[in-house]
């Protein structure tokens, strides 16, 4: 939702790795920012309107992103996408840091700084593993930031670590930076820093979905 200078990238983002994308705006004219090229469907209307929403197909989205200039209309849309309709891998684009704060203590994970917006949600939108935020100039190794999965909520990042191959570097919690500790017990809400090797990644993505193994 929100056919900006970052929707209309993120669209395209999307659109070049093969993903099937609908824009919302409310203003038509938005859309000439997508160029002739765009492929993807555009739905003019309001990005909280649930008819608007079942018009860009969102019964059937994988993710939703709402990017427009609004703070107030990009959470109301991204409660009802998730609430509503369903959609786990929802985010929301919010230009006060401090209610973005509020809305990530809530669970709807949020992208508060313009320069990197797109390439922000981005990361969020697609599954985890498959963009890494970082990596190393060999090729070898890559930084994956993730949400810490429920399933590790109340372990230790050693415990983390043993299990999956990878190294938690940092985490964010509740908005602060912080170095991980082989100690440090993960919290719900958590947002971890992992390195890992490239050629195990999905070994590591895969052991963070699926939990501990059973004591």
């Amino acid at each position: 939702m929100g056919c900006g200078r970052v929707g209309s990238a993120l669209a395209h983002s999307l659109e070049e790795r093969g993903h099937q994308t609908a824009v919302i705006d409310a203003n038509a004219d938005a859309f000439r920012r997508l160029g002739p090229g765009f492929t993807g469907l555009t739905v003019t209307g309001m990005g909280f309107d649930r008819e608007v929403l079942r018009q860009a197909g969102i019964e059937q989205a994988d993710g939703f992103a709402a990017v427009s200039s609004g703070d107030n209309s990009n959470i109301i849309s991204a409660r009802v996408a998730r609430e509503q309709f369903g959609v786990d891998n929802v985010v929301a684009r919010i230009y006060d840091p401090g209610r973005a704060e509020v809305y990530e203590r809530l669970g709807v994970p949020t992208v508060a700084t313009v320069p990197w917006a797109a390439d922000q949600v981005l990361r969020r939108l697609l599954p985890a593993g498959s963009e890494p935020a970082w990596r190393d100039p060999s090729g070898q190794l890559r930084l994956d930031t993730v949400y810490a999965p429920f399933a590790w909520i109340g372990r230790t990042i050693a415990q983390l670590d043993a299990a999956s191959g990878g190294r938690v570097a940092y985490l964010t919690r509740l908005g602060a930076g912080q170095v991980a500790r082989a100690d440090t017990v993960i919290q719900e809400g958590d947002y971890l820093s992992i390195f890992m090797r490239d050629d195990q990644a999905e070994q590591v993505i895969s052991v963070l979905d699926a939990g501990p193994e059973e004591d």
